[in-house]
């Protein structure tokens, strides 16, 4: 896991190029909330090139009440982008996973042994509801594990109903999952409250992956403003899991 220290008297700043890929964003058009053009897709690319990345495993949503995204689906539009960013001179490599939603659909999936896109290492990027928690997080997790699959947790610090109790994310862990904070979360773009809980987070070694959960051009905007004015990261040592994902 990463071990971030918040020492005031340091300088607090990241080179995402010591990150090198990124492991959840928004960048295939037309299929999800993320971008919407093959236009918008290219700029996206060329702004995480700039950035310092030099691979994006790019993460559609598959939550079956508004994005019934396939595994065909989603290779379809990678194509489409690896080559539009071919043709804009690009280098970075793009590849495709999903970000899956725990819903009775991707209940029926896992339990049916249907397939399933992957982040490198098999690992399977799924999210939780925001608004309420799910009554049997645990065992869906299990569900996971059982089927052979690493489960990583996107963007625990937005999930604010287990601010009550935060030793829930220590226990997750304990249970075999991974957690990803979003780099927005750290620039204080969500809010003050889920900031702190992402600083908590890190503080206390929970978090095995930074991912920008970009969905448009200005998020990217953000992050490289951020980084510009000496932001809010230390990254004193390699986490041999992100550099060997």
């Amino acid at each position: 896991m990463l071990n971030w220290l918040f020492d005031k008297k340091k300088s607090k700043t990241i080179s995402l190029e010591s990150i090198g890929i990124d492991i959840h964003s928004h960048v295939l058009p037309g299929i999800d909330d993320g971008v919407q053009t093959i236009e918008e897709a290219v700029d996206m690319v060329s702004k995480m090139q700039l950035l310092g990345y030099s691979r994006i495993v790019t993460t559609p949503h598959v939550m079956w009440d508004c994005y019934k995204n396939t595994p065909e689906i989603i290779r379809e539009k990678l194509q489409e982008v690896r080559q539009a960013s071919r043709d804009a001179g690009l280098t970075i490599q793009i590849d495709a996973a999903a970000e899956y939603f725990i819903d009775e659909h991707f209940n029926e999936m896992i339990a049916q042994g249907r397939e399933l896109l992957t982040l490198p290492g098999n690992r399977l990027l799924v999210e939780l509801p925001y608004s309420t928690p799910l009554l049997n997080t645990t065992e869906n997790l299990f569900a996971i594990v059982q089927k052979g699959y690493q489960p990583v947790l996107a963007h625990p610090e937005r999930y604010t109903y287990f601010y009550s109790d935060p030793s829930i994310y220590k226990k997750l862990v304990d249970q075999g999952c991974e957690l990803q904070v979003n780099v927005l979360s750290l620039s204080g773009y969500y809010g003050e409250n889920i900031l702190k809980m992402a600083e908590w987070l890190l503080k206390n070694n929970l978090i095995t992956f930074l991912g920008t959960d970009a969905h448009k051009i200005q998020h990217l905007d953000m992050i490289q403003k951020s980084n510009k004015n000496n932001w809010i990261l230390s990254y004193p040592f390699q986490n041999e899991k992100l550099i060997n994902i």
